[in-house]
């Protein structure tokens, strides 16, 4: 009785273990169980759920508690002989061999992973890339970075004190996803898509990933296109009347054009400079889709000294006790899903310098708990927010269906994440 009224008080884990057989992992989860000579079944039947939690979560079992996201089963694929079940990160093998493909049949992934992650993540490649190199006959090209130590801030007390550890070390913590920006800038690549690890369909709902992934790729090359005529023309100078119009409205499209102060310089070639300079910058294609409640950022118009930008802000940049920006924030439209496609190459084919274009002024201060001790924690500008603050930004609408994160196990009882 005692279980059972544990598990009414977590309805969460009422609802994975009477939905267990539905997991992509519960062959797996039996496997564990039978190594050590007992059966799931038995412990369902007689409602020794803690044990299962437990099979589930810790190195005793799946140990899915310390696991990245990237290494759980996702997905069910009965019909295949070889991968009857997909982890996360095979999802993205599959995503990649159909939407960025190059001529040479190769393709590039690139993950940013914790250096404890390491060595699974490479058994994991071992055994999955052959299969698909063969499967989708092409070359896949892995490669992994880290959030780098340089990056980690100092952790404070409460009362803004530095904060230390047991063994009276100052306490230094990860700065956030931000600090990617360095591992981002290390790429130079081309065009690079953006995706969180968790945010992949099953097979069945993927032909609308492929539409959308190749429609804002689309944007951004059309752009670039625009934006690098442009370029080339102010750079070559003479420019006739039309060309000047032309090159303004573009600027006014794409949400960067001149602020009174920036059109108030005495000298026309002092803002054909401003013009140039507005347009030579990285630039970024975010899908959006509709705010349907989800926890995050969204897209806002911001001013900043008189400039105006498009930018994802996220609930920790907004002064909640300011009413009017709350209830802005509040009736926000759309939602975030990280799902981003960006031109990092200038006009000439050079990579930009990503943390040249980087706000820093936009970090943030978050709560943590270190020892059972409640510490400050400063967090460097968001990788799609104050990271890419400075990029010529577009947003477009994309169905929901595109989106399909899974933020907790019973995200994966979703329709798009069931074999039928």
């Amino acid at each position: 009785m005692g279980l059972q009224y544990t598990l009414k008080e977590f309805p969460e884990a009422k609802k994975t273990i009477e939905n267990l057989k539905k997991f992509a992992f519960f062959d797996e989860l039996k496997q564990k169980f039978e190594t050590h000579s007992v059966s799931l079944e038995e412990y369902l039947e007689r409602g020794d759920y803690t044990s299962i939690v437990n099979y589930i979560l810790t190195e005793i079992g799946l140990n899915y508690g310390k696991l990245p996201k990237a290494l759980i089963l996702f997905h069910k694929y009965p019909e295949d002989k070889e991968r009857k079940y997909r982890y996360a990160i095979e999802e993205h093998f599959v995503e990649a061999a159909n939407h960025c493909i190059q001529e040479s049949k190769e393709v590039n992934i690139h993950f940013t992973i914790s250096v404890e992650h390491k060595e699974e993540f490479e058994r994991v490649l071992k055994e999955i890339q052959p299969y698909y190199e063969k499967l989708f006959d092409v070359k896949y090209n892995i490669s992994f970075s880290f959030q780098k130590q340089s990056t980690d801030t100092i952790a404070l007390n409460q009362d803004n004190t530095l904060a230390y550890d047991k063994d009276g070390k100052i306490i230094f913590r990860p700065s956030g996803h931000g600090a990617l920006i360095e591992n981002l800038n290390d790429i130079k690549g081309d065009i690079i898509f953006i995706k969180n690890i968790d945010n992949v369909a099953h097979d069945r709902f993927k032909n609308s990933t492929y539409k959308y992934k190749n429609l804002i790729a689309g944007i951004l090359l059309q752009t670039q296109e625009k934006v690098f005529s442009s370029l080339k023309a102010l750079e070559k100078g003479k420019l006739n009347s039309q060309e000047l119009v032309d090159i303004i409205e573009l600027t006014n499209k794409l949400g960067i054009g001149l602020s009174k102060e920036e059109t108030s310089k005495e000298k026309p070639q002092d803002i054909l400079n401003q013009v140039f300079n507005k347009l030579n910058r990285p630039i970024r294609v975010c899908a959006m889709v509709k705010n349907v409640g989800e926890p995050g950022g969204g897209p806002f118009w911001i001013e900043n000294n008189g400039v105006k930008s498009l930018q994802i802000i996220e609930k920790a940049q907004v002064d909640l006790l300011d009413e009017n920006q709350k209830e802005i924030f509040s009736k926000a439209t759309h939602f975030n899903p990280v799902d981003i496609v960006c031109g990092v190459k200038d006009y000439k084919g050079k990579n930009f310098n990503l943390t040249d274009y980087v706000d820093k002024t936009t970090g943030f201060i978050s709560t943590k708990s270190k020892d059972g001790e409640l510490i400050k924690a400063q967090e460097l500008p968001g990788l799609w927010n104050g990271a890419m603050a400075d990029w010529i930004t577009i947003f477009v609408e994309v169905p929901l269906e595109t989106f399909t994160p899974v933020k907790t196990i019973n995200d994966l009882l979703r329709e798009e994440h069931q074999e039928k």
